[in-house]
């Protein structure tokens, strides 16, 4: 990808639904600092040590969240298909759709589209220095 031209230079559509559906049905990890934990502790009201026994694993010394059931990884905070800590979660939730996996091409954000219908032809126009903004974030 050219650095001065990104082919998303004139911005990408997307606007969160909070339909749930980035939290369930794909392995993988959902990684969490121990400033998000302590913050959701926090909000738990309850001990960093607790939040750390009930939520999450450790996976190559750092912490991601659990899965509620390992058939399907829905997040353990998915409630009703929707996130339960939406207003606290993880920084790499919070930046979705702007991963740099997902901005590679246009073919890349088409995939990640088939899995979010935050992103479409109807939703705002995010403007590429706050993509980039959250890219380097």
């Amino acid at each position: 990808m050219d650095k001065e031209s990104p082919w998303y230079k004139k911005g990408l559509r997307f606007q969160c639904t909070e339909c749930g559906k980035c939290c369930t049905g794909q392995p993988g990890y959902v990684w969490i600092t121990e400033e998000e934990m302590q913050e959701i502790a926090d909000h738990l009201k309850i001990s960093l040590k607790d939040f750390k026994c009930r939520y999450t694993r450790l996976k190559g010394g750092r912490y991601a969240l659990l899965e509620l059931r390992k058939d399907n990884y829905d997040c353990i905070f998915l409630k009703d298909n929707k996130c339960s800590i939406y207003h606290l979660r993880p920084k790499q939730c919070r930046t979705f759709p702007w991963w740099k996996e997902n901005l590679k091409s246009p073919e890349a954000w088409k995939r990640a589209a088939a899995g979010c219908e935050g992103i479409n032809e109807e939703a705002p126009l995010i403007a590429f220095g706050k993509i980039q903004d959250t890219l380097n974030s």
